[in-house]
């Protein structure tokens, strides 16, 4: 059993799991990540950057492959189909990278971790920005599923969101502010050498990273 100071944190290397991160490690005496790979075209890039930040953190870290996802997710993170690019309207960009569940999928797998393990929280980088139009980023999303967890678990773990009150640019004034290795994130929906500059993701990074007049991590990153 884990120590009853301990969480759970879902770990996709980007920059919101990287502050969530960042904000309540000091808090516990445990931690687990879990990365999951459900054969997105930036699993390699995600999961070298969320073991950066494990080892910076002093995480265990478990990567967790899901085919099965992978088989029945029609949408553009996964398979051929090409990921919107310079997409303004996020309604439609949302709608050709949602992934069946995924969100719902990722919190129960990690309640069971919590149930077997007993960890007492679980942590994810849902924020305001996003809940704008990915539904399993609201408030009211995490409200639901931890009264889940009171019925299908034993240990009742929390769901705790340190960004639901944030978007973007509040976010990457965080992680300056604290010193956060922004430079270990993959926030990209592509794979390669950088960050694509052109996805959702990356849009929104970049504004955020230009909102806040960092045009040297720009440089670097894009």
């Amino acid at each position: 059993m884990s120590s009853s100071n301990s969480a759970v944190i879902l770990l996709s290397g980007g920059l919101d799991s990287l502050v969530s991160l960042g904000l309540v490690r000091d808090e516990y005496d445990e931690m687990l990540a879990l990365t999951f790979n459900y054969g997105q075209k930036s699993f390699n890039n995600e999961s070298e950057a969320s073991e950066k930040i494990c080892n910076y953190y002093g995480l265990k870290r478990e990567v967790i492959t899901l085919d099965w996802l992978k088989k029945i997710t029609n949408t553009a993170l996964v398979g051929d189909k090409e990921i919107p690019a310079n997409i303004e309207d996020y309604t439609k960009s949302m709608k050709a990278v949602w992934v069946p569940n995924r969100n719902g999928l990722f919190l129960n797998i990690a309640a069971c971790y919590a149930d077997s393990y007993g960890y007492r929280d679980i942590i994810i980088g849902a924020n305001k920005e996003e809940a704008v139009t990915f539904s399993d980023n609201t408030e009211e999303f995490i409200h639901r599923i931890c009264s889940e967890f009171e019925y299908s678990t034993l240990v009742k773990p929390n769901v705790r969101v340190p960004l639901i009150k944030y978007d973007k640019l509040q976010t990457v004034k965080v992680a300056l502010e604290h010193k956060m290795p922004l430079d270990m994130v993959w926030s990209c929906y592509n794979s390669g050498e950088k960050h694509c500059g052109r996805c959702e993701s990356c849009i929104r990074l970049k504004n955020a990273l230009s909102g806040c007049g960092d045009t040297d991590f720009i440089n670097r990153i894009f």
